[in-house]
């Protein structure tokens, strides 16, 4: 029972001998106890999960949370304790939030063991008994009936109409039908394997019985679970960056103040003034509110996403999706509706085409571009008859409570069933032909059931006047081989050689198109007859037309796909379908381009990684491909640089979802596996909120270089003004207490409505970053330092005019400097909107950041102008020159970097022109 097996290629005959069983009486007792006691219970294993106290202590080792905790340390001796709580509140919050975010990826594998089922039919010493699922062991003999819930990997020994829905492991968007035959082959894709059943797939109809071949962990959802385990979480480019920015903060900023420290004494400074101007210092250039800012700026970006259909279930994956190159992206139900619609009907040497998708019974018939009436044409309209009466779905109108993520009420239309023939039943409601109203004429007295041998299912009707006919519907090669007529006009005429070919060629043209095709023929009964088999009901039959039925995309896709292109996001199509459905759908929604690659999962088995990697870039489609699959193409792209986000809603898109940059969820269709695994869940299933959600993903991340550039220019130019001062011999600019006020009045409030700024125009027309851009990357470092220079040199400059005109008046210059530090910072807030110069935006479109700037202006006018706290921070009330001169200075960086930085932004344009 070890060792690779190609179970889908035995007899029953080898099946018992290798698994040491009979097929008909099953396992004794005894038998199945010893092989339980060496095999293990039908379970999926947890891996060892750290305890709770560890997961959360675990937070805070994160190297920023180690700077915070200096910064509070400092803070504390310097007695500002308000900063300290603030710090040490931020520091448990980001811990919290990071600890529920663990704890919630943990549980994605006990969703995965809900799949399992609880019970199973087993035949144990040669009777049906109920035991429980986690008994089983190979060799057990198990029946199976529409609703059960398949509890290991079986070999289908027989099969009765089964049909089995796959999707959430194989991606096939319609159930499977299943058959006992042997397959004799080498390899083949989960999907294909026809005779096999796997663990937690569906059985939606028929009956079967089969052997159990592998349980627990060897089975494809164990290697799904396996994978999720194994699978390592990657960091966010966001987590990334933040943490490169703490280390090169610290120690920036620890030798800066030491330089400024050491220049201070040696001119003659004070060493005791100097040592608090330096802690001042310290604390001002580490701006500890960074990651609380960054945290708000990520939850309101949150917000503002859910309104847009999107649930983000980690915050910093928000960002990441502003960085993705390309989308990995599941078929079924993302790209396409779920619904199989009939879009083409072939009768009568006419193609008749159907507007509508969905399941709702509403569209017309056209000719070409003619509307026509379906009842108009006898032909049409008996075939529509006839997909409705040889049918076992129903469709019906229900209210739906809960849509995934989000709770409204809405009411819908849903087939329970085959979703092929619900498909023939919404086609014939959008002639006004239903179930009900057809049962008023005709009642069914005989079904013959489909499978895969005849590859046909028929029934027998009768009406009022005892009148009878046969209906039959299936494959159009096979069915097309039991008729002798076809209806023409409302006429049942000879099938001719001539009409034979011609009906095999519109069969070809729709497959083409890469239509599921159906047949319908039919044939009246004389007298009294009631077909007792199948090939007495089956023959002689009047061919009526073909239907060619489709998953169709979602309309709103297109564009999704198109406003990614134009951003530079390569969009790639990863199903279980069938290679011609998934290009035909591929080349609908604008996925493949000429000259891109197609890849199924054959070949995916046939190649090497080094092959692989050669032409993963130039692959759009992948199909019919397994879960290992999708893990290993997102590796690929991985190692090539790309940020990668993936979508998908069923259980064997986890592994991929959790290695993927970004794992994106669909919260409609997707199953709890896959929303614990994914950074990203969409309430409405729709791949265009994807667009949607990278937008502001790309936003966000440019508001966060917008503070941090505003933050750390403002602290350079704290450090400038201090250091120059000390080149030059001059006394302290700043005392300890006007730096640390600084710091409070120009940080917070600004820095956070820099935060929330709207997006420029030109966010979602330029390509995305690299993986490897630091957040320094674009000229963002030397606008800075050169900002950070111009500021500390230009208040400077204002407090040496000052002590030039007052010259036994340090604290007047002192005060003057300080004010035109703050007024400098805060006019320089407005030119971090923009990453060409203040001029190429409206100043007062960010409401709030106006708001943020006149209440920092509002907290230091009470500090120079209320003589109580005069002595505290060592002011005077200035006067109007001086504040003029103050405007002056605070203003000239920022006014003269816009005229420069636009000058040489049109020149550039000009010459890009030319």
């Amino acid at each position: 029972m070890s060792g690779q097996h190609y179970w889908f290629s035995y007899t029953d005959d080898e099946l018992a001998g290798i698994l040491k069983t009979d097929t008909r009486q099953g396992l004794t007792g005894t038998e199945a106890q010893e092989r339980l006691e060496t095999i293990g219970a039908n379970e999926l294993a947890d891996k060892e999960k750290p305890s709770l106290l560890l997961l959360f202590l675990g937070q805070f080792k994160d190297f920023m949370v180690l700077v915070l905790l200096a910064a509070t340390l400092i803070s504390g001796f310097l007695g500002e304790y308000v900063d300290a709580i603030a710090i040490i509140s931020i520091v448990l919050i980001n811990g919290i939030l990071g600890f529920v975010q663990e704890f919630r990826a943990e549980r994605s594998l006990s969703a995965l063991k809900e799949l399992t089922a609880p019970m199973a039919y087993c035949i144990r010493d040669g009777e049906l008994a109920h035991v429980p699922a986690r008994e089983l062991v190979p060799g057990d003999i198990i029946y199976l009936e529409s609703g059960d819930r398949i509890p290991a990997d079986v070999r289908f020994l027989s099969a009765n109409g089964l049909h089995v829905e796959e999707s959430t492991l194989t991606g096939e968007s319609v159930p499977v039908m299943k058959q006992a035959a042997v397959l004799r082959h080498e390899a083949l894709p989960l999907g294909d394997q026809e005779n096999i059943g796997f663990m937690g797939t569906m059985v939606t109809a028929g009956t079967g019985y089969a052997v159990v071949l592998t349980t627990g962990m060897m089975t494809e959802m164990g290697k799904i679970a396996h994978l999720i385990q194994t699978t390592e979480s990657l960091q966010t480019p966001l987590q990334l960056k933040l943490e490169q920015l703490g280390k090169v903060l610290i120690i920036v900023a620890l030798l800066l103040t030491a330089v400024v420290v050491g220049t201070g004494i040696l001119h003659g400074q004070n060493a005791y003034d100097m040592f608090l101007a330096g802690v001042s210092l310290a604390v001002a250039a580490i701006p500890e509110g960074l990651p609380a800012i960054v945290t708000v700026a990520l939850a309101l970006g949150v917000q503002r996403m859910i309104k847009r259909r999107a649930i983000v279930r980690k915050l910093p994956s928000v960002e990441t999706l502003g960085s993705a190159s390309v989308i990995c992206s599941d078929k079924t139900g993302t790209l396409t509706q779920n619904k199989m619609t009939v879009t083409h009907i072939w009768m009568e040497d006419s193609v008749v085409e159907i507007s509508g998708t969905g399941y709702e019974p509403q569209g017309e018939f056209f000719t070409g571009q003619r509307a026509m009436r379906a009842q108009a044409n006898p032909t049409l309209y008996k075939l529509l008859q006839f997909g409705v009466l040889c049918n076992n779905a129903r469709l019906a109108q229900e209210k739906a409570e809960k849509k995934g993520i989000l709770r409204r009420a809405t009411e819908e239309w849903v087939v329970n069933g085959d979703p092929t023939e619900g498909a023939l039943l919404v086609v014939g409601g959008k002639a006004g032909l239903t179930r009900d109203s057809l049962a008023q004429t005709w009642t069914r007295i005989k079904e013959f059931p489909f499978d895969s041998t005849r590859k046909m299912m028929s029934v027998v009707i009768e009406d009022a006047y005892r009148k009878r006919v046969v209906i039959t519907k299936g494959a159009p090669d096979v069915l097309l081989s039991r008729c002798t007529h076809i209806l023409w006009k409302g006429q049942a005429v000879a099938l001719t050689p001539a009409l034979r070919r011609q009906i095999s060629y519109a069969n070809e043209a729709l497959a083409k198109q890469a239509l599921r095709v159906l047949a319908l023929a039919y044939r009246d009964v004389h007298g009294k007859e009631i077909p007792a088999t199948d090939t007495s009901a089956e023959r002689q039959l009047v061919f009526v037309g073909l239907t060619g039925m489709i998953d169709p995309p979602r309309e709103e896709v297109r564009d999704a796909i198109q406003k990614c292109r134009q951003a530079g996001i390569k969009t790639v199509m990863i199903t279980g379908d069938h290679q011609t459905t998934a290009e035909a759908i591929a080349g609908q929604l604008g996925i493949l381009p000429s000259g891109g690659l197609t890849v199924n999962g054959q070949d995916l088995y046939n190649m090497s990684d080094s092959e692989f990697d050669s032409i993963v870039d130039n692959v759009y489609v992948y199909a019919r491909v397994s879960p290992e699959h999708k893990l290993r193409i997102v590796k690929a792209l991985q190692k090539k640089g790309h940020v990668v986000a993936m979508t998908g809603d069923g259980v064997n898109d986890a592994p991929a979802i959790k290695a993927a940059d970004i794992g994106i969820a669909m919260g409609i269709t997707g199953t709890d596996v896959t929303k614990e695994a994914a950074a990203l869940v969409l309430a409405d299933d729709n791949f265009a909120t994807i667009e949607a959600a990278i937008e502001e993903g790309r936003t966000i991340y440019d508001n966060i270089r917008k503070f941090i550039r505003y933050l750390l220019a403002s602290n350079v130019g704290e450090i400038m003004v201090m250091f120059f001062a000390m080149l030059a011999g001059l006394p302290l600019p700043l005392v300890p207490v006007q730096i640390l006020w600084v710091n409070l009045v120009t940080d917070g409030l600004p820095a956070l409505a820099l935060g929330v700024d709207q997006p420029e125009d030109a966010t979602m027309k330029r390509p995305p970053r690299s993986r490897t851009e630091n957040v320094f990357a674009r000229g963002l470092a030397w606008k800075i330092v050169s900002r950070g220079v111009l500021i500390g040199v230009s208040t400077l400059a204002a407090f040496w005019i000052t002590l030039l005109a007052h010259p036994d008046e340090l604290i007047r210059a002192q005060t003057v400097g300080f004010a035109t530090l703050v007024m400098a910072q805060l006019i320089h807030v407005f030119d971090c909107r923009s990453e060409i110069s203040i001029f190429s935006r409206n100043p007062l479109q960010n409401k709030y950041l106006v708001l943020a700037v006149l209440s920092s202006v509002l907290l230091v006018l009470p500090v120079i102008y209320l003589p109580v706290l005069q002595p505290i921070f060592s002011t005077v009330a200035l006067n109007g020159t001086e504040w003029g001169l103050v405007l002056l200075l605070g203003g000239l960086p920022t006014f003269a970097t816009g005229v420069f930085s636009l000058m040489f932004a049109r020149s550039g344009k000009q010459r890009r022109v030319r």
